[in-house]
């Protein structure tokens, strides 16, 4: 059972290693100008509720099999996708507003943001590997 939790926790790093690297291609169209705010941030609008997801349920995996040190370590990241989604002004079009991403260095920290999250997910990525070799070596 501890091989499962940890296979599918290592696909689910993949698809938000692949998201993040997605979010990170978009983000630097933007800064370069060779797409436009809005349809930057509708494509990019379009991915976080499904970040939110893999990344929640990942966690909440890992608090149900026990793992506590895995859990300790999603559970920060976990908890800033929801704060970030939940603060969102009723006026913004999502969490990336076309409006406001050019304001106060928006597109810059947005940038920050996603590099900060592929370096932990590809950490987690490693992490999930190892210990899935573990679980499968144990059985």
């Amino acid at each position: 059972m501890e091989a499962v939790v940890f296979i599918f926790s290592l696909l689910d790093c993949c698809a938000l290693i692949f998201l993040s690297v997605y979010f990170i291609i978009t983000l630097s169209d933007l800064e370069c100008d060779y797409i436009n705010a809005r349809s930057c941030c509708s494509k990019l609008n379009k991915w976080v509720i499904p970040e939110l997801i893999g990344h929640t349920i990942v966690t909440v995996l890992m608090l149900i099999s026990l793992h506590w040190f895995i859990f300790l370590l999603n559970l920060p990241v976990a908890t800033w996708n929801i704060y970030r989604f939940i603060m969102v002004p009723s006026g913004n079009m999502g969490v990336f507003d076309p409006t406001e991403i050019h304001n106060r260095g928006q597109l810059k920290s947005h940038m920050k943001e996603a590099m900060i999250k592929l370096g932990f997910h590809l950490l987690c990525f490693f992490m999930y590997l190892y210990s899935m070799i573990l679980a499968l070596i144990n059985d």
